[in-house]
């Protein structure tokens, strides 16, 4: 059975809202990077708000309320851009159709561990650094989660409609796309796609049912 890294996971739910910030589309147009920093800034700080809004103080959610969340903290990652990443080499072997089951259902995984631990959310969080270089740009935050402080860092890409996507997510100094590579790829070279994707397919059944 495909073991899914415990360190990935809390980096994805780490991804929270707490940062998705790109999720706003940004103007297209050419910015300074000190205004790019900050409208960036302002989007996550605003996320992180609006994440921490719909938890509330409540410990039991409407099913309407946790698609919210769940959009608020999945929808502007970039899961192909993470897919190719974890797949490696083995990306460029699979059909379109491979490729696009593969994404679905590796984002439906991501989707339903994000809502496993909600604390989480609810942690403080301090934007430490923000970079851009051209269409590229990293985004290095402090969590502080049930009193013990962790660094993330996001990296992002501007996609086409000017809006920043979320590609990868560091956690203390490991990457959550290499960490799925690591994973997925040793069963693609012993196994094969189906088998991975089998597995794939299980795990999220199992994730649905129960939640």
């Amino acid at each position: 059975m495909l073991y899914i890294r415990t360190m990935c996971t809390r980096s994805l739910l780490l991804v929270v809202g707490l940062l998705l910030a790109s999720l706003f589309a940004l103007p297209a147009q050419a910015q300074t990077s000190n205004s790019v920093q900050e409208e960036i800034r302002q989007l996550l700080q605003q996320r992180d708000q609006e994440i921490k809004r719909v938890l509330g103080d409540r410990d039991t959610f409407t099913d309407a309320q946790r698609d919210q969340l769940k959009a608020l903290i999945n929808d502007d990652i970039d899961f192909r851009a993470m897919s190719r990443t974890a797949l490696g080499p083995f990306w460029t072997d699979l059909t379109p159709e491979q490729r696009t089951e593969f994404v679905t259902v590796f984002s439906d995984i991501v989707r339903a561990q994000s809502l496993s631990d909600l604390g989480v959310y609810r942690s403080k969080v301090t934007y430490d650094a923000i970079t851009v270089e051209g269409d590229s740009a990293r985004v290095v935050t402090t969590t502080i989660y049930k009193d013990t402080p962790t660094e993330v860092e996001y990296v992002m890409s501007r996609a086409a409609d000017g809006s920043w996507d979320v590609d990868d997510i560091i956690l203390d100094d490991v990457s959550t796309a290499e960490g799925y590579a690591r994973s997925f790829q040793t069963v693609m070279r012993k196994k094969g796609f189906d088998p991975l994707m089998n597995s794939l397919r299980n795990k999220r059944d199992k994730m649905q049912a129960s939640s």
